[in-house]
């Protein structure tokens, strides 16, 4: 108990600290900025505004009430990740669902670590910490790696770094986008998967998407189920059958005489001019001896 008091008292020391005007800390070479940045502070909710490079754009009203009654009994046990902006303002950098939780049951402070950082840092650290910690659907985290590509300037090779994924699966996401809009708006509600927007992707004509998409909706379709509706699509005559090769008719005679002797599925190989190899098949060493002796016997 002495160890959670001294925490608490710690944390409201260092909000009364953040509070001097006098000693305003702007940059990490400021006064008592060693004291502030890395450690927990309890900051007023009213201060602290939404990050508008907040990849998550929707929440499950169900799951964020069972966390605020989680908050309610337990307080917020992972601290939010804050970016200081200017004299007692902040903005949120990661931790979005705690800050609306914590709102929600009617708490006017939250602890929260302070990061001194630019507009591209931010916006950085707010895309790559979400990505990792936060249950995305599949379309919020392409959308992120794509902001990442387009604003930081990266890569997909260097953002497959930042963010510890194969370059593959960078790759796989961001070809989500391609899909219709409705196929996404699909996909970002649950009513089909990443696998099944990864067969769609396939389809180049968005009309035959959606066509697609209904049938998977309506007759809830699996992913593998999905792969054969998009190969049937793409090909709707079927895979073309090679032309069987016609023996000559003296081998077709004699493929039924060898194999009713040796009783064996024997397999016969001809060209037109007549040229060709048998093929006979044998179970086991005494199988192999049997058919061996059969031949042997006929000279």
């Amino acid at each position: 108990m002495a160890k959670a008091t001294k925490k608490q008292a710690l944390g409201r020391g260092l909000s009364a600290l953040l509070k001097d005007p006098d000693n305003d800390i702007k940059s990490v070479d400021d006064k008592n900025a060693d004291k502030v940045v890395g450690n927990i502070v309890e900051l007023e909710l009213d201060t602290i505004e939404m990050n508008p490079f907040q990849p998550r754009t929707s929440f499950n009203e169900e799951t964020l009430r069972e966390l605020a009654s989680s908050i309610k009994e337990l307080g917020v046990i992972q601290p939010i990740t804050v970016r200081k902006l200017g004299f007692n303002k902040y903005q949120l950098v990661s931790g979005e669902r705690r800050y609306r939780a914590s709102k929600l049951v009617g708490l006017s402070t939250i602890p929260a670590y302070i990061r001194i950082a630019n507009d591209q840092e931010s916006l950085e650290m707010a895309l790559v910490e979400n990505i990792q910690r936060q249950d995305l659907d599949p379309i919020e985290i392409a959308l992120s790696y794509q902001r990442l590509i387009e604003e930081i300037q990266v890569t997909q090779e260097e953002l497959s770094d930042r963010v510890g994924k194969n370059r593959s699966t960078v790759t796989n996401y961001l070809r989500l986008l391609k899909l219709d809009p409705i196929v996404q708006t699909g996909m970002r509600d649950g009513f089909i998967s990443m696998g099944h927007g990864r067969a769609l992707i396939n389809v180049e004509n968005l009309n035959d998407q959606l066509d697609i998409y209904e049938k998977i909706v309506s007759n809830t379709l699996s992913v593998r189920e999905t792969e054969a509706l998009v190969r049937k699509y793409k090909n709707p005559e079927g895979p073309k059958e090679a032309p069987k090769k016609v023996l000559p008719h003296f081998a077709n005679k004699g493929t039924r005489e060898l194999s009713d002797f040796l009783d064996a599925e024997v397999t016969v190989k001809a060209n037109k001019k007549g040229k060709g190899q048998l093929v006979v098949p044998f179970k086991d060493e005494a199988d192999f001896q049997r058919i061996l002796n059969l031949i042997k016997s006929e000279k």
